[in-house]
C-alpha cells in the first residue's frame, strides 16, 4: 500500500500516459509478482463462458422485472453528519451458484480468485475487492459532501467524474451529475467471467461531437451511447448550513429530498 501511495509510484504511471494517442495495452503497475499475476489475468480475462444461472454483474436496469439491484443512497442532516450506502445484494439472476453444491456466492462473493497465493484468493476470514464505492468528502476537516451510483466498475468511474466537475470546475451538485457522462472497459472486470476490451469507451451522445471525433482520432474504440444512458450517480452536501442535494435525471429513478 505505502508503494501504491508513493509519489514516486504515481510519477511513474503519469508518464505512461499520452494524451495524444489511446493505449491499447494492459499496464499493471509493478508491483511483487504483479507482472506474473497480471499475465494470469489477462491470459483468462472473458476466456471462460459462465453456464446456469446467474452470472455476471448485478444489473441496474430501467425497471428490471426482478426486483433485485444495486441501489445507492446519501443522507445529511442540519448538524452536517452525512452517511453514503450502496447496498447491493446476492440475489439469484447475478450470482453464480455453486456446481453441484446449489447455493450461490453472492454478487460480491464472485470476485475471490479460486487460485491460491493472490491478494484476493478465497479463505477463512477474507474479504474480497469490491466495486462498491460510497463516498464521503471532506473539507477543512469537515464533512462537505457524500455522493455514489450503483454500476459495477463503473462507480469510481462516474463518481469521481461528478466530483472532478464540482470540485476542480465549480459546477454545482446538479450541474456536475447531468453532465454528459462517459467511461472505459479498458481493464479485467470484477465479476465474472471478468471479460477485458482494451482500448474500449463509452461516452454518451450529449457530448459535442468534436468531442466524440476527437475522442476518435485519438485512436479510442468509441461507442456512443444514447443521451441520459450512463451512470446513476447522486450526492448531498452542506455548506454555511445550507444542505443540498443532487439526483440524477437518468432512467427517472433517483430523487432528491429535503425537508
Amino acid at each position: 500500500m505505502d508503494t501504491l501511495l508513493s509519489d514516486a509510484y504515481s510519477e511513474a504511471r503519469r508518464k505512461q500516459i499520452d494524451p495524444r494517442r489511446a493505449s491499447f495495452e494492459f499496464r499493471p503497475g509493478k508491483l511483487a509478482d504483479s507482472e506474473a499475476r497480471a499475465a494470469k489475468i489477462l491470459a483468462s480475462a472473458g476466456r471462460q463462458q459462465p453456464g446456469g444461472f446467474g452470472q455476471g454483474e448485478p444489473t441496474f436496469a430501467p425497471l428490471p422485472e426482478l426486483r433485485g439491484d444495486t441501489v445507492h443512497l446519501d443522507v445529511v442532516d442540519r448538524w452536517g453528519n452525512m452517511v453514503s450506502a450502496t447496498p447491493s445484494g446476492g440475489w439469484l439472476q447475478a450470482s453464480p451458484a455453486v456446481p453441484g453444491l446449489g447455493f450461490n456466492v453472492t454478487t460480491r462473493g464472485q470476485m475471490f480468485w479460486m487460485e491460491e497465493g493472490l491478494p484476493s484468493s478465497l479463505g477463512p476470514g477474507r474479504r474480497p475487492r469490491t466495486t462498491l464505492s460510497p463516498t464521503l468528502v471532506t473539507r477543512g476537516g469537515k464533512p462537505y459532501a457524500a455522493l455514489g451510483t450503483p454500476g459495477g466498475d463503473q462507480q469510481d468511474q462516474w463518481s469521481l467524474q461528478l466530483f472532478l466537475r464540482h470540485a476542480h470546475f465549480g459546477m454545482n451538485l446538479q450541474a456536475a451529475v447531468d453532465s454528459p457522462s462517459f467511461q472505459t472497459a479498458h481493464f479485467p472486470g470484477s465479476f465474472y467471467p471478468r471479460d477485458i476490451q482494451l482500448g474500449k469507451m463509452s461516452a454518451e451522445g450529449s457530448f459535442p461531437q468534436a468531442t466524440l471525433d476527437e475522442l476518435r482520432a485519438r485512436g479510442h474504440d468509441l461507442t456512443v451511447a444514447e443521451p441520459w444512458s450512463l451512470g446513476r450517480v447522486c450526492a448531498v452536501g452542506i455548506r454555511n448550513g445550507l444542505m443540498r442535494g443532487a439526483a440524477t435525471p437518468r432512467q427517472m429513478q433517483a430523487y432528491a429530498i429535503g425537508r
